[in-house]
């Protein structure tokens, strides 16, 4: 079987614990990265996920907001819990997994969503998110003959013109600005990332993992956007067996506005 890790912004992971588990009976990925747990490390539902399987449980979570956990049928083992721009909210957590004779280095990320007017000097919140994707420069993608990276989370950006319903009707929304995407790219090329879900996928076909809670029927409407990614370093790509959109989840009984992406790599 391949090895596969989940990606899932979960939107308060106690709340929405019985698609969780519906999801880890279904799917049953190695691993799952779940960002927005809006839950303190004290109150982390850990037993509903060991009943599943899920002995090895990571997280960085807070009351209330943001959050971020990684849980896995394998042992993990915590790297770093990263603060970014000086501020204490858990929007960072990466672990190691053994897979395929690798020891792969696990970014799971919840960038700041950056509020609703796109420009930072009258909206903090944009600022945050400009300069928190300036600070994942940092984070590279490393590997060797013995070593993978992958980096997986809700970054809140959908960076390309086919990423989202409209590219010119969003070009002024945040999520989807020039100065988003075109830093966020630059980020990405610049720590040798190679995204995933657009490696075999053609740059005019549409990919979505976010749909508004405000659209009256999602489904019908489709205006959604790429919100969710998964990269790896170069040295994974031949191993790279694919990828799956759980488009489904969204009409699942009270759902998150994201869904859950799911990728598959040769390894054992």
């Amino acid at each position: 079987m391949p090895f596969s890790i989940a990606t899932w912004n979960i939107n308060s992971v106690r709340l929405r614990m019985p698609i969780v588990e519906r999801l880890l009976d279904e799917y049953a990925p190695d691993v799952l990265c779940l960002q927005e747990t809006k839950v303190p490390d004290e109150l982390f539902p850990e037993k509903a996920f060991r009943r599943l399987g899920y002995q090895h449980i990571a997280f960085h979570g807070q009351k209330g907001y943001h959050g971020v956990a990684t849980v896995a049928r394998r042992p993990i083992e915590i790297v770093e819990r990263r603060r970014f721009c000086d501020i204490e909210d858990s929007r960072h957590l990466s672990v190691t997994v053994q897979a395929g004779g690798k020891t792969i280095l696990l970014h799971n990320f919840y960038v700041p969503a950056g509020g609703d007017e796109p420009d930072p000097e009258i909206n903090r919140k944009f600022r945050h998110k400009l300069d928190f994707v300036a600070e994942m420069n940092s984070i590279r993608a490393e590997h060797s003959e013995v070593s993978a990276s992958v980096l997986v989370g809700d970054l809140n950006i959908a960076p390309l013109e086919h990423d989202v319903w409209s590219h010119k009707q969003l070009l002024n929304v945040v999520s989807h600005t020039p100065v988003e995407t075109e830093n966020f790219e630059a980020m990405r090329l610049a720590g040798n990332w190679v995204d995933l879900m657009r490696l075999n996928v053609p740059s005019d076909q549409k990919l979505y993992t976010w749909w508004s809670y405000r659209a009256q029927d999602w489904e019908a409407s489709n205006r959604g956007r790429r919100l969710d990614h998964v990269w790896s370093s170069p040295n994974l790509v031949p191993d790279f067996a694919g990828y799956e959109i759980l488009r489904a989840a969204r009409g699942w009984d009270r759902p998150s506005d994201h869904v859950p992406v799911i990728a598959r790599f040769d390894l054992d």
